[in-house]
């Protein structure tokens, strides 16, 4: 087989990727990745991450954009006019999922509300991602990652305790919406082999969000209490934060009470264990900032790569901070295939690894409208079609 070629668990399943930003492109690059045929559809103006930058990969393309279209054909298609709406219902025919993130309303303007998708397509597996949801008070309302992040309460518990409310520093929100949906395309996909039947799978930002606030979200409902920010400290274990090593930051996790008395003993502190007011987890975490003032004078002595090694051989989870660049040149990293390279292409690799039937980077990140002319011949357009149909669209954004 040809190395180019899908040789996944999803190979034969296809997919119609609508969507532009974050969560619906990693959602359909999931599937791709794991030998789904994707194609992805942009308007004239392109998917606006082809601007986010810099840095920039190509002139026409941000390494944002990069990093969640590869592994998918490109079509480029103006869905206002007639022409784009026939094609679209094309497409759909001929697709098993269909992913989107339009606003609310747009899909059934041109001409494709959800019972008419139900009742043309009955095997598709219609994927919606929005920021609120189609309903409700906030129904319709757009949303972008960090805005999910502050109405979700996600801001309210990241940051220091003396500080303001701070944005996690990826767009988790979007990232894991994106991995939902993955996870429902597939379900949807499983259940179709009994009933023979599509659905909607409907996944938006805010659930995400809220799903997300464990164990904080927990600790409310069981007792009213505000959860407060605490950095990179948990809430519920100690010692389980960052501390200042000699050369720099270490994260170390003493998580059960085994875990504590080998650190304690590693950074020559042995008594530690034993005093009442650190015994177990709970009163740990009960006296933690004075814990942490114990704790911090023999960390600072050493180093923080040959302190983590000393604390992995008594069992104790601990590591250097490391910044992206360290990360990505990690040697464990590099032995996960987390790295992959295709083509002049870069990113990062594919963290669902299958023993018998492994997904695979097969084409790097496509320029916009790569494949509009194999695609429209793929649908019957004869070469005179796809040209005027290509030219009204270069003369409509010019």
């Amino acid at each position: 087989m040809n190395a180019s070629e899908p040789t996944g668990s999803l190979r034969g399943i296809r997919v119609l990727d609508l969507s532009r930003i974050l969560a619906g492109p990693l959602c359909s690059q999931m599937l791709a990745d794991h030998g789904a045929e994707v194609i992805k559809v942009e308007p004239p103006a392109g998917d606006d991450t082809r601007s986010w930058g810099p840095p920039f990969v190509t002139g026409t393309m941000s390494a944002y954009h990069t990093g969640i279209n590869r592994n998918k054909a490109n079509i480029c298609l103006d869905l206002t006019t007639a022409d784009g709406q026939r094609l679209l219902g094309e497409l759909l025919s001929d697709v098993d999922v269909v992913v989107e993130n339009f606003k609310a309303g747009t899909l059934a303007k041109w001409g494709y509300p959800d019972e008419v998708i139900a009742e043309r397509f009955p095997r598709l597996v219609h994927c919606r991602i929005t920021g609120f949801g189609t309903d409700g008070p906030m129904g319709s309302t757009p949303g972008y990652d960090a805005i999910l992040q502050a109405y979700g309460g996600l801001l309210s518990i990241n940051g220091e305790k003396s500080g303001p409310p701070l944005r996690v520093g990826v767009p988790i929100v979007d990232m894991v919406t994106g991995i939902y949906a993955f996870s429902g395309v597939l379900l949807a996909l499983h259940e179709r082999h009994t009933s023979g039947r599509g659905q909607l799978v409907d996944c938006t930002l805010l659930d995400t969000a809220v799903s997300l606030l464990h164990p904080h979200s927990a600790a409310w409902l069981a007792s009213g209490v505000i959860p407060q920010r605490t950095g990179s400290a948990h809430p519920s274990i100690a010692p389980y934060d960052t501390f200042d090593a000699a050369d720099g930051p270490i994260f170390i996790s003493g998580g059960n009470d085994r875990q504590f008395r080998a650190m304690a003993e590693v950074l020559g502190l042995p008594g530690l264990a034993e005093d009442p007011r650190f015994a177990t987890n709970a009163d740990r975490v009960r006296h933690m900032g004075v814990l942490r003032d114990l704790l911090a004078a023999p960390i600072s002595a050493r180093t923080r790569q040959d302190l983590a090694q000393a604390l992995l051989r008594r069992g104790v989870p601990a590591t250097p901070v490391h910044d992206v660049g360290e990360a990505l040149t990690d040697p464990q990293v590099l032995h996960r295939e987390m790295v992959v390279e295709k083509d002049g292409y870069r990113g990062t690799g594919i963290p669902v690894k299958l023993a018998r039937t492994p997904g695979n980077v097969r084409t790097a990140p496509r320029e916009q409208g790569a494949d509009t002319r194999r695609i429209l011949a793929s649908l019957g357009y004869s070469e005179d079609e796809i040209t005027a149909l290509i030219e009204a669209d270069i003369a409509r954004t010019t």
